[in-house]
């Protein structure tokens, strides 16, 4: 794990001793550091003002227990988490987690990727990510609730709309935002804009279900047309079937891609034909059904159980969209022996460092997770906006402020890899475009 800069190297060193278990937080930082080395040679004061040693350990860390009582009477205890990362640049902003393999070193790693895609966003907020062991899957709604409810009796003490501001990840969609915000409006006894996600009817955004999943295709258009490329006629595959994928399968779809596959944790289904998108979002949203059942509706369809097999289908654009680490190296050979030539990450860090490696050799167009699945914290932050301003937009208003942010924000990554002599390297772009920003407000407030 070795990075050319001395201090960020023994910086990444003592990272590791103190935290030994954290692996997830070791890849996300590991991943940053080593493409600031750049920057610190250049500004050596950043080393020597502690910024970087600062900006590595959270501002705080809240971790609670969440009780809560099943349909039957039985009492459950869950942990919650909050970690709010860094807040130089505005609140704290950053999804909720319930799944099962939700921990400390997890909510750590999402926190601190947060604060650098909030940043690129160019949007007044910072970092945070929270969320709990809690797996709401084959939970009535009842239970859901009561969940929901013990967990911000604990939560509320810590956000507001000028202090933390959350919103949904993975196992939190419409229905556990509704139970949150409904709670914390009973013990606050205000109505603002403390958590983002809701629905249109109480102060929700309109196209921010869709907006990570086309976010991500605005970006990675962006990407494609500086190396002279495009989703039009390009075969695309996309992992996941949450909002994330279906959106992405969607714009893609509309720019001129044909999706032939998607996938959930059980496997993935082919479609030659293309991705039967109204299909999918039956299954998937309506009705919460495992993507095996597609087949039955579409017989030329293929399923195959496990889901890692989908990056053996050959395709021109691969979109990660499930969850982190799920593309490893040998995935990774294989899109590049099938003609793969540009993948853009749509999951939180989806690929492997030896994956984004092998990309990155082989001329493989690649937009990492910060960047180009910031379109969801983008609409987020303008839901709080809108909340501020006692304002709605349309869905063509957001949609357009969403094209245009993300629009910057890969032009703002490309600018600042080639002024740092590593032209094309979006990775090393997306960070220190994010980092000189923060890095610059933290220098301001003095010590930090």
């Amino acid at each position: 794990m070795n990075i050319r800069n001395p201090y960020l190297n023994d910086l990444m060193e003592r990272i590791v001793r103190r935290d030994p278990q954290e692996r997830e937080f070791h890849q996300a930082v590991h991943e940053v550091l080593s493409s600031l080395a750049p920057v610190v040679d250049a500004r050596p004061e950043l080393a020597s003002s502690g910024v970087l040693d600062s900006l590595v350990e959270p501002e705080r860390t809240i971790k609670f227990r969440v009780p809560w009582a099943d349909d039957q009477g039985r009492v459950h205890v869950n942990r919650g988490y909050r970690i709010q990362f860094n807040s130089a640049i505005g609140p704290y902003k950053g999804g909720l987690r319930f799944h099962p393999s939700v921990n400390e070193s997890i909510i750590k790693f999402l926190g601190f990727e947060q604060i650098f895609k909030n940043c690129l966003t160019g949007l007044p907020i910072g970092g945070a990510k929270g969320g709990s062991d809690f797996d709401p899957k084959g939970k009535s709604d009842a239970e859901v609730m009561r969940f929901c409810q013990s967990f911000m009796n604990e939560l509320y003490k810590y956000i507001g709309p000028d202090a933390d501001v959350p919103a949904g990840d993975i196992g939190v969609g419409a229905r556990e935002i509704g139970y949150l915000f409904g709670q914390y409006k009973r013990l606050t006894t205000q109505f603002s804009g403390a958590i983002t996600g809701k629905g249109p009817a109480y102060g929700g955004s309109l196209a921010r279900t869709e907006a990570t999943g086309y976010g991500l295709c605005y970006f990675a258009d962006n990407m494609l047309r500086a190396a002279g490329r495009s989703f039009a006629g390009a075969t695309v595959v996309v992992s996941g079937s949450g909002n994330v994928a279906l959106y992405a399968c969607e714009k893609a779809t509309a720019l001129g891609g044909k999706v032939v596959a998607m996938s959930d944790s059980e496997g993935y289904v082919y479609d030659p034909d293309g991705i039967d998108l109204p299909l999918m979002k039956q299954l998937k949203e309506t009705e919460r059904r495992r993507i095996r059942e597609y087949v039955t509706h579409r017989p030329s369809a293929q399923y195959h159980e496990g889901c890692g097999g989908i990056w053996q289908i050959p395709c021109h654009i691969a979109l990660p969209c499930a969850t982190q680490n799920e593309l490893d190296l040998p995935s990774a050979r294989a899109l590049v022996a099938n003609g793969c030539f540009a993948v853009a990450e749509g999951a939180n860090m989806p690929s492997t460092p030896e994956a984004v490696a092998l990309f990155q050799e082989q001329g493989v167009l690649f937009a990492p997770s910060k960047a180009a699945n910031a379109g969801g914290v983008a609409v987020s932050a303008l839901e709080m906006s809108q909340n501020s301003m006692r304002l709605f937009w349309s869905f063509d208003e957001v949609d357009a402020k969403l094209k245009e942010i993300m629009t910057r924000l890969y032009h703002s990554a490309a600018q600042a890899a080639e002024r740092y002599g590593m032209p094309g390297n979006l990775v090393a772009g997306a960070n220190i475009a994010s980092f000189s920003k923060i890095a610059d407000a933290m220098l301001a407030y003095g010590l930090v």
